[in-house]
């Protein structure tokens, strides 16, 4: 691993926002490897600068601390990335297996959508279908309805020759039977007298 100075060791960090998701982890990886290096290598330096003289030793362990705060910065640096890397990992994750299951969900919705959608259309079919034989019907019932309607006229009209030509011989009988019954009286009469005498 080689050794840079806080800045460099940001700038590596923050570039990894450029790496692909699993170079990320390898990175990431690699980074909290060396930041372990960099502790492991502050406390012995720590205890190497105890050892020392008085007067090296403040400027050493002052130094040190300045180098623990920085490496400590660096830390909180990597695990926040690395929680928003692990974050957008497992959101990735979710949103890959979300888009599946939405993707099945969309295609049984899909699915069920045209079944629905040819019901829909037989049935409209169907009532189509009905309303055409609806109309037959009807336009037949108008044409039986006016084929009674002359029929009955025609009756009516028959109903009253027949009862003008039933009228006609009943007025020829009376007429004829007045002629007639004085002619029946006269024989009657003459009937009646032949058995008198």
């Amino acid at each position: 691993m080689r050794f840079c100075n806080l800045k460099e060791c940001e700038s590596y960090i923050h570039t990894l926002e450029t790496y692909e998701p699993e170079q990320k982890r390898q990175k990431f990886s690699e980074i909290k490897a060396g930041l372990d290096d960099a502790e492991s290598l502050i406390r012995k330096m720590d205890l190497e600068a105890r050892s020392l003289q008085p007067n090296v030793k403040a400027v050493l362990l002052a130094k040190l601390r300045e180098y623990n705060s920085d490496l400590n910065n660096l830390k909180s640096e990597h695990k926040r990335l690395a929680s928003a890397n692990s974050n957008q990992a497992a959101r990735d994750d979710l949103l890959e297996s979300g888009m599946a299951d939405a993707m099945s969900v969309s295609a049984n919705q899909r699915g069920r959508l045209m079944m629905s959608t040819e019901r829909l259309n037989e049935s409209s079919d169907r009532i189509k279908e009905s309303r055409r034989t609806m109309l037959e019907t009807e336009e037949l019932g108008v044409s039986i309805l006016q084929d009674l309607h002359q029929q009955r006229q025609s009756l009516l009209h028959a109903n009253d020759t027949v009862f003008l030509l039933l009228k006609v011989p009943y007025r020829l009988h009376l007429l004829t039977g007045k002629f007639e019954g004085k002619d029946e009286r006269k024989r009657l009469m003459r009937k009646g007298g032949r058995k008198n005498k």
